[in-house]
């Protein structure tokens, strides 16, 4: 169960508590996670994650400047030195048990260098590098807009981006880092038909469920940036369990493949991608990812340097 939001602790300490206390009570084995901005944790809100285990996960994109380019409050003020200071509290050896590590959304026009460096700063445990939000109809920044039928003949800057990053992440790792990074150890799974730990990659059954405050069900919040009621699934605690939900959602039409992606080389690492980036108005979800080229570059540099290293004879010491 992950409290996601928005930000969720803004709830405050008892409702986050009270909250945390009804779902565990209901189903004893429930494992929780959350994502927050950081700002507003403390040392009420610590006790509060060790109580009930809660993995913590916070959302900052490097460094200052890399941060504060967008997340900023109303006024236009940066907030990364109040995300530093929540962060700095979970760095707290008393506090490893429940640091889940960070979120960062790439922006192409941030060093990617730059921004590795700062959240290695943070010494997390892990890092999830996310690709803005965007489809064929509103593509993201740095993409220009096309037909979907352009597929791979794309620009790269987001495979580019991250190449630097892999490379710098698998070379010294664990040397210089032992954070594991969830995007390229997920395409490295499936690179040898095991499970991905991300619904952006592998294409694996549908298994988030998002649980709006009405007590609708929805699916992915993704799926938000696509069209009007594109996570709706007309299904609600009242009525129905979320077991329900998971066969409704395994039949739905985000789910299925584009027949380009069918005949793709790639297609049982990628999986399509996220489904929301593979929207387009008109043909709704029959289309690659939007980032269709940047994945292709990103894998084939990953599975070329992987096979690289499993092709070197073993040393043997003397």
């Amino acid at each position: 169960m992950v409290l996601h939001g928005g930000e969720p602790l803004l709830a405050g300490h008892d409702g986050i508590e009270a909250a945390l206390r009804a779902i565990r009570d209901a189903f004893p084995p429930t494992r929780f996670a959350m994502q927050t901005n950081g700002i507003l944790i403390d040392e009420r809100f610590l006790a509060i994650f060790h109580k009930y285990g809660v993995s913590v996960g916070v959302s900052v994109d490097g460094g200052p400047a890399a941060t504060d380019r967008h997340r900023r409050y109303a006024n236009g003020r940066g907030s990364y030195d109040r995300i530093a200071a929540g962060i700095a509290l979970l760095m707290r050896p008393e506090h490893a048990a429940v640091y889940g590590g960070l979120l960062c959304t790439i922006d192409v026009d941030n060093d990617p260098d730059e921004v590795f460096d700062g959240l290695l700063a943070f010494r997390p445990p892990q890092v999830d590098l996310l690709l803005p939000h965007g489809n064929w109809t509103n593509p993201p920044p740095g993409i220009p807009a096309a037909e979907p039928a352009a597929g791979q003949d794309r620009p790269i800057p987001y495979a580019e981006w991250l190449i630097r990053v892999f490379d710098r992440w698998y070379e010294h790792r664990p040397v210089e880092t032992n954070t594991r990074i969830r995007l390229f150890e997920s395409i490295m799974a499936r690179l040898f038909g095991l499970p991905s730990a991300t619904e952006s990659i592998g294409g694996e059954s549908p298994g988030v469920i998002t649980v709006e405050t009405d007590g609708s069900y929805e699916q992915s919040d993704a799926l938000k940036t696509t069209t009007a009621g594109g996570p709706a699934t007309g299904l609600g605690v009242a009525g129905q369990r979320f077991d329900d939900v998971l066969d409704h959602l395994a039949t739905a039409a985000p789910y299925r493949l584009s027949a380009a992606c069918r005949a793709c080389p790639v297609v049982k690492v990628c999986g399509g991608g996220l489904r929301a980036h593979r929207y387009a108005a008109g043909t709704g979800f029959d289309n690659p990812s939007v980032f269709c080229a940047d994945l292709l570059a990103l894998i084939n540099h990953i599975g070329g340097r992987v096979r690289a290293d499993l092709e070197q004879p073993a040393v043997v010491s003397q």
